[in-house]
């Protein structure tokens, strides 16, 4: 006999939950293809209820944690034939469409996301900081590699460190006036609350790039850029998810190159004079 699926659970658990568990069942069994792109915080919004009670949610269902309840969501929704205007045809061809699509939609919910306001203010913090160290765990600390690479090429003054140890040891000799800009999709990582939570404790300036607005990261960042695209629990790393976060690191470049085009200019030639015997 098959296991139940995850909404065959909650509906049979429905009379054993809490009143406030039971507005959390309410609304899973209602948007649960949405509740798999959640965040914890955004799922409790949506409910009224605390963080808290999503946990005690997901424990009554013998789950260790959110994100465990979200991969049952997904499996969930997995195994349910796609009835979406947006599907593309089993073929090489469709497949390609189908990147192509969500691609598009990275970028334009993305833009859609992203305030002016929130750049300018980020932009301003590094041209005031003497050092900018770009971190992220897992996949986001290749998109926090490739700014710090990309920023590289019109400033000295952007670096990467992947590590989380080594994260740790670099925020304790930074300057208040020095800036850390986190990548997190989830802005939930371990490893990147306790840098924020360091860099909190020491003075040091933080621009958070998240999908979440109101994750655990958010509260603590003096700045927060939003990326769109959603990622479910199958797709940790996934290519939308990347291109939205590098819509944002182009975005922030453009603006810090406009606003410092002489000096930029001037380090864009030095490095292609730098790498010119580089090439054939």
């Amino acid at each position: 006999m098959d296991e139940p699926n995850i909404l065959e659970r909650i509906h049979a658990s429905y009379y054993q939950f809490t009143a406030a568990e039971r507005k959390v069942a309410d609304y899973v069994l209602a948007q649960y293809n949405q509740v798999q792109f959640m965040s914890i915080t955004q799922l409790a919004d949506e409910c009224g209820t605390a963080e808290a009670t999503i946990s005690r949610f997901c424990r009554s269902l013998k789950l260790k944690g959110f994100n465990a309840f979200k991969l049952e969501l997904a499996k969930h929704s997995a195994s349910i034939p796609s009835t979406s205007s947006h599907h593309e045809p089993d073929t090489s061809q469709g497949r390609v469409a189908e990147v192509r699509r969500t691609a598009v939609e990275a970028v334009h919910q993305t833009i859609d996301l992203v305030e002016p306001a929130q750049i300018l203010r980020a932009v301003e913090l590094f041209e005031s900081a003497p050092r900018v160290m770009c971190i992220g765990s897992g996949g986001s600390m290749i998109i926090a590699s490739e700014c710090a690479h990309l920023f590289s090429t019109i400033s000295g003054k952007f670096c990467a460190v992947s590590d989380s140890h080594l994260q740790m040891t670099a925020a304790a000799t930074m300057d208040p006036k020095d800036v850390i800009v986190l990548f997190s999709y989830s802005g939930a990582t371990t490893s990147g609350l306790q840098a924020l939570e360091y860099a909190k404790s020491r003075g040091i300036r933080t621009v958070l790039v998240t999908r979440f607005k109101k994750s655990p990261a958010a509260k603590l960042a003096d700045v927060v850029l939003r990326c769109g695209s959603n990622e479910s629990p199958f797709q940790p790393g996934s290519v939308p998810a990347k291109i939205a976060q590098l819509v944002v690191i182009d975005t922030l470049f453009q603006e810090y190159y406009h606003r410092n085009r002489e000096s930029s200019d001037e380090n864009i030639q030095r490095i292609a004079d730098a790498l010119s015997d580089k090439h054939v």
